[in-house]
């Protein structure tokens, strides 16, 4: 049996979990999400525990396999409903920053042209003013909302347009991330003859 599958996830007040076939809704203060989960296994709400609780049909390796990743997206699923999930970058580099227009993300990355992000419904995206950051401080922006899986492709494919470069450190960046750098070229101050 599956250590992490054969816990009931507990169904905080504030949420509503309900399941309709193989679909699993969760609704709660920071937003909706619904997940249809394999045919392999059973997901129940019990209503006098108030669990989730995530069954499987067969002992094979696939089905022990889905048990515990099927308890832990409808956990992270309760999660971000109740509490939401964030991802804060940095952009490093002189003219580098970050722009939020409505909907449209705008990066400055070193680019002869701005790179345009739709923000996707759902998630949230909050730029820190310059005023209230110092001249050599990084631009920083945070990714918020209820879906981590969401959340977290959203920050990697920002991050990917311009990835940290070990010499400088010019690039985008997880807030915390450490880069290690690299020693440049030494150039020689004498000619040899």
């Amino acid at each position: 049996m599956s250590r992490i599958g054969k816990k009931p996830v507990a169904i905080p007040p504030g949420l509503k979990v309900t399941v309709e076939g193989r679909i699993v809704h969760v609704e709660g203060p920071k937003g909706k999400l619904a997940w249809t989960h394999r045919p392999e296994v059973a997901v129940a709400v019990d209503a006098e525990t108030k669990t989730v609780v995530v069954t499987r049909h067969v002992d094979d390796r696939f089905s022990r396999s889905i048990h515990g990743l099927t308890r832990n997206l409808i956990a992270n699923m309760i999660h971000g409903c109740l509490e939401g999930y964030w991802r804060s970058l940095e952009v490093y580099g002189v003219g580098y920053g970050v722009q939020l227009q409505g909907r449209k993300l705008t990066m400055a990355c070193g680019f002869s042209h701005p790179v345009v992000f739709e923000v996707p419904e759902g998630l949230t995206v909050e730029v820190q003013t310059p005023q209230a950051r110092g001249d050599n401080e990084p631009a920083r922006f945070t990714i918020r909302g209820a879906d981590k899986q969401a959340v977290g492709e959203l920050a990697a494919r920002l991050r990917k347009v311009r990835p940290p470069e070990p010499y400088k450190g010019k690039g985008v960046r997880y807030a915390g991330e450490y880069v290690r750098r690299k020693v440049g070229k030494a150039f020689a101050g004498t000619a040899t003859g």
